[in-house]
C-alpha cells in the first residue's frame, strides 16, 4: 500500500497507510457483479464525474446498499468513509482489503482523517455520507466533515442521488431491495465548496455546509423529477 508521510509531535516523520487503489478497483469490481447481478440499477450523469484528479462523491443515504451501489456503478474506484462498527469479523480485513476507510464517528478520528485526505492528495475519490448516518436520504442534516475535506484539499463536490434502495421490501431478504428491482443513481455537476478566499475558519466552513447542503439539496430534487422517484 501507499504511504502518506506526516509528522509526529516529536517532529519525526511518521506514516499512515493509505488504502489501496488497486484494493477499491477490486472493490468496484466486485460491485459491478452484485449490483447489476441482483437489482436493476440504472445510471443516469455518471459522465459527469472528473476522469481523473480528486473528487468527493457527497451520497445520500436511506440503505445499507447505497455505498455499494455506488462503488459497483461509479466510473471510478471509490474509498468511502464507513463508519467502525461496519467493520466487524470477517468484513473488517474485507473492507480493508477493498480500499474503504474506517471511521469513528463519536471522536475526531485523526487516523481517518489523515487517510482520506491522502486519498484525495493522491488524486483519488473519495465516498462520503454527509448525513453522517442513514436517515430519511433527504440531505437535510449535514455534518461539517464533508466541508473540511472539501475546503481543505479543494476537491470538487459531485452529489449523489440514490432512489429506490428504500421504497420497498424484498419478499426472500426483508432487510434489501426486492430482487431485480430497479434502483436509480443520478450523479450531479461538480462544484466547490470554498468562497475562493481559501480561509478554513470556522466561520468559512459552517459557510460552506450552508453552500454544500443548498447544492445537494437542489440536485435531489432534480433527480426525483428526472427518474419520477
Amino acid at each position: 500500500m501507499r504511504r502518506h508521510p506526516r509528522r509526529g509531535e516529536a517532529g519525526r516523520e511518521v506514516t499512515d497507510q493509505l488504502p489501496s487503489p488497486r484494493g477499491a478497483d477490486v472493490g468496484r469490481r466486485i460491485g459491478v457483479g452484485l449490483m447489476y447481478g441482483l437489482w436493476k440499477p440504472r445510471v443516469l450523469g455518471a459522465w459527469r464525474v472528473p476522469t481523473t484528479g480528486p473528487v468527493i462523491l457527497a451520497v445520500n443515504h436511506s440503505h445499507v446498499i447505497d455505498g455499494p451501489m455506488v462503488m459497483g456503478v461509479a466510473p471510478r474506484p471509490t474509498h468511502f468513509l464507513i463508519k467502525k462498527e461496519a467493520f466487524i469479523g470477517p468484513l473488517d480485513p474485507f473492507l480493508t482489503g477493498i480500499g474503504q476507510l474506517k471511521v469513528d464517528r463519536d471522536t475526531t478520528d485523526r487516523s481517518a482523517i489523515t487517510r482520506a485526505l491522502g486519498v484525495l492528495e493522491n488524486g483519488g475519490v473519495l465516498g462520503i455520507f454527509p448525513e453522517g448516518t442513514r436517515g430519511e436520504g433527504d440531505f437535510a442534516s449535514l455534518r461539517a466533515g464533508l466541508a473540511y475535506f472539501a475546503v481543505r484539499s479543494g476537491a470538487p463536490i459531485v452529489p449523489v442521488a440514490v432512489l429506490g434502495s428504500s421504497d420497498r421490501r424484498g419478499r426472500l431478504i426483508k432487510g434489501l431491495p426486492p430482487l431485480r428491482s430497479r434502483v436509480d443513481v443520478v450523479f450531479g455537476e461538480p462544484f466547490e465548496a470554498g468562497d475562493g478566499s481559501g480561509r478554513r475558519t470556522r466561520t468559512a466552513l459552517d459557510e460552506a455546509t450552508g453552500r454544500i447542503q443548498k447544492q445537494l439539496a437542489a440536485h435531489l430534487e432534480n433527480a426525483r423529477r428526472l427518474t419520477g422517484r
